[in-house]
């Protein structure tokens, strides 16, 4: 059985379509990252994903039930984490667990299930004395309480400190080797390219790239680039004297498109013969980051908000949610 498939899926707010025709299926055992900014429709596909929202069209299938018609079949066998988790300040993670799982009418051992999200050392520190990284893990503990098949993990590591983050991230690489499906929405592409198997990039509403970060990286990247530091001069010689593709962004670094081992030594040859000065040479390839920024216009804050450089007046930038 396939976990979730979605086909044709819409919802809308008046004349706001928050989710405009979305497709796609998440296979048993895979990370699948949502990343895009506020307003894309992240939460509202996840909410109805969740059976939290009803769809105006289109159908949905989750672990193979309609989420809206049979959500509390669905929810005692998915785990959730919204984003921001909080619990009772004056709880520790042990009780915690003890709790959820008599909220399910299940029997667990608490303290297994806090080693595997690495939070054994914890048990017994109340809510409100950890740490941010140790919150999200006892979300992540109760998330699994009750043998979830499928886990949503909402923004689970915004805010958090480096340390803390790449600690989640190796909770998540844990689950997903013990054959978890994962569903991670997150506003940091490169935790979407380090954790998932397949990332979708969602804006206005729609799937605009979908696939594993190389593929969607192939599909929409500038491909393989050699870069140098050196003039405007030098960028139009090579220009002129190879078939390469070469641009000069006009601060001093002039960037080569190559798809062939034998570019990277036309280039150099061409370089050399010049006769003018260069520096710093190094070979680049588009990050999913670099991606989002084409497809979307922007480059995605801690709010979630869209960052777009004003190119005519680099004093300030310019925002829209």
């Amino acid at each position: 059985m396939i976990p979730v498939e979605i086909s044709s899926v819409k919802k809308s707010y008046g004349d706001v379509k928050a989710v405009d025709g979305v497709s796609f299926s998440v296979n048993k055992g895979e990370v699948f990252a949502l990343v895009g900014p506020n307003g894309a429709g992240k939460t509202t596909l996840i909410e109805i994903l969740e059976g939290l929202r009803k769809r105006d069209e289109g159908t949905v299938k989750v672990l193979g039930l309609d989420p809206w018609g049979n959500g509390y079949v669905l929810h005692r066998r998915i785990g959730v984490i919204p984003q921001d988790f909080t619990f009772f300040d004056k709880a520790n993670p042990r009780e915690a667990v003890k709790y959820y799982a008599d909220l399910f009418g299940v029997s667990v051992d608490a303290d297994e299930i806090l080693r595997e999200v690495v939070l054994e050392d914890s048990a017994g520190v109340l809510f409100e004395n950890l740490s941010g990284g140790q919150k999200q893990k006892m979300g992540l503990a109760l998330s699994l309480v009750n043998s979830a098949e499928l886990l949503f993990l909402d923004e689970p590591t915004t805010g958090l400190d480096p340390n803390a983050r790449r600690a989640i991230w190796d909770v998540i690489r844990g689950l997903r080797s013990k054959g978890k499906t994962v569903i991670l929405t997150t506003h940091y592409l490169d935790e979407a390219e380090q954790l998932s198997d397949r990332v979708a990039i969602m804006n206005h509403g729609r799937i605009v790239a979908m696939g594993t970060s190389d593929e969607i990286i192939e599909a929409h990247g500038s491909g393989e680039r050699l870069e140098i530091h050196g003039t405007e001069e030098l960028a139009a010689y090579v220009k002129a004297n190879t078939k390469l593709k070469v641009e000069y962004n006009g601060k001093g670094l002039i960037s080569i498109t190559i798809s062939q081992k034998h570019d990277a030594l036309a280039a150099l040859t061409t370089i050399e013969e010049s006769g003018l000065e260069w520096r710093d040479l190094h070979t680049r390839r588009d990050s999913l980051d670099d991606v989002f920024v084409k497809l979307v216009s922007g480059r995605i804050d801690e709010k979630g908000e869209i960052r777009v450089e004003n190119i005519g007046d680099n004093s300030h930038d310019q925002r829209r949610r």
